[in-house]
């Protein structure tokens, strides 16, 4: 029975917020003071979580060292601003980290 509350909690709280921002979406100005300044707060709460993540990490990347983790995202931040349009970009800039971050743990 707990569950199903649970579930039920959970899908009326998704679901309404969805509701809630279909129906104010055609009536928001994105270039409004609040709407600015929510989306600087949902960039500092994101790095901030990228940030626990390379200097306190759980699980298998903690088996890493912190200057593996840190030339991960140092190598994967240039690729990502490298001004070549075929080599630089979000995603070749993930897989560089990832696959750095791989290969260090293969020979961890």
């Amino acid at each position: 029975m707990n569950e199903l509350i649970a579930l039920t909690g959970t899908v009326v709280g998704t679901y309404l917020w969805r509701a809630l921002g279909v129906s104010f979406s055609g009536r928001i100005n994105t270039d409004s003071e609040i709407f600015v300044w929510v989306t600087c707060v949902t960039y500092a709460m994101v790095a901030g979580l990228v940030f626990r993540i390379m200097l306190l990490p759980v699980g298998m990347l903690a088996e890493l060292s912190l200057e593996i983790r840190l030339f991960a995202s140092a190598a994967g931040i240039a690729v990502m601003i490298w001004p070549h349009k075929r080599l630089g970009g979000l995603v070749p800039g993930l897989l560089v980290g990832c696959l750095i971050i791989f290969v260090a743990g293969l020979s961890a």
